[in-house]
């Protein structure tokens, strides 16, 4: 190695890293790239599931960023690597979609509750990477300010932002804006504790969207599909610019940008119980019988849940023990 390439690896040690370790080293490293991409395409359905957190369980966050921002640089070795996720990403959505909406309308607090579960198990992985870093004045404010931001968005959801916005007789501006909206879920999936439903709820947009996916609708207002585009384009554009950003920050600040995810997260996880969605849930609760089977059921998933992801959290944890060992 000549002494350029040394000062590069020691300015940059995790990005280099990243690069060497891109590969998948077995199937089973292949099955949690797959998985990961299952919680980032349900995370557009499910409030308050963050794949990016996922991400920082399975230990693949950082690679997933390097990848993203260096695509058209490595752009063989970094397509290797995204593919698993791709896949999961498209099974993740359509199962959500067709199976996860499902059961929200006939069990939502159950279901949330599970994932509220999952969320909350998976909590000691995120607290893992600041554990080492000094809880400084600076550190504790953006924690708490991580805390509010998902707390105010979900907060307006439900008490500002009043109707459904139409998907019809759209403008060009209209269009322009949708691009943007692509682009800001694409930071909802790459910032944990940040929800693209959550988001889409609070612009009006989430009823709209879910609404307009059938046949009937196209055929009736077939410039939705335009509007189907833009948000991909800006959701792709998202995802290759900020993914660069985050890698910058976790780089240069790594203690300040965790200790902003770890809020997030705490903020997200108190969200699920707190939107749009759920809060028809406590109304009808209010006004008919409160349907117990749910509330019961939600309450026991939502301690299966912690209890199955803490077990894979202590399972990445020794297994990075062992690894640490040899």
């Amino acid at each position: 190695m000549n002494e350029t390439q040394r000062e590069n690896n020691e300015l940059h040690p995790q990005e280099d890293n990243n690069q060497d370790n891109l590969k998948y080293k077995n199937k089973f490293e292949v099955f949690k790239g797959g998985i990961l991409g299952f919680f980032i395409g349900l995370a557009v359905i499910v409030p308050g599931v963050s794949g990016s957190a996922v991400a920082i369980i399975f230990k693949l966050y950082e690679k997933l960023l390097f990848a993203l921002s260096n695509l058209f640089k490595q752009f063989k070795r970094c397509l290797l690597f995204l593919l698993p996720i791709a896949l999961g990403l498209i099974i993740g959505f359509v199962l959500g979609f067709f199976g996860i909406r499902e059961l929200l309308n006939i069990l939502p607090f159950a279901t949330v509750s599970l994932f509220a579960g999952l969320m909350v198990g998976a909590f000691p992985s995120l607290k893992d990477q600041i554990k080492n870093e000094k809880k400084t004045s600076l550190n504790i404010l953006l924690l708490i300010i991580g805390l509010l931001i998902p707390i105010v968005v979900s907060l307006i959801s439900i008490f500002v932002i009043s109707g459904d916005r139409s998907l019809e007789n759209l403008s060009f501006v209209h269009y322009i804006m949708f691009l943007g909206i692509g682009f800001l879920v694409s930071i909802t999936q790459l910032v944990p504790g940040l929800s693209a439903t959550a988001l889409l709820m609070g612009i009006g947009y989430f009823t709209p969207l879910m609404n307009s996916v059938s046949l009937t609708y196209w055929k009736a207002n077939p410039y939705v599909l335009l509007v189907y585009l833009m948000l991909i384009v800006g959701f792709i554009i998202g995802l290759l610019t900020v993914s660069k950003i985050l890698s910058i920050l976790i780089n240069k600040f790594h203690g300040q940008t965790f200790f902003t995810i770890c809020g997030l997260s705490l903020g997200s996880i108190i969200t699920m119980f707190i939107n749009s969605e759920v809060f028809i849930v406590y109304k009808d609760w209010n006004q008919n019988k409160i349907d117990y089977v749910d509330l019961i059921l939600g309450i026991v998933l939502f301690f299966v849940g912690i209890v199955l992801a803490y077990i894979f959290v202590r399972y990445e944890r020794k297994k990075d023990k062992l690894a640490n060992r040899k």
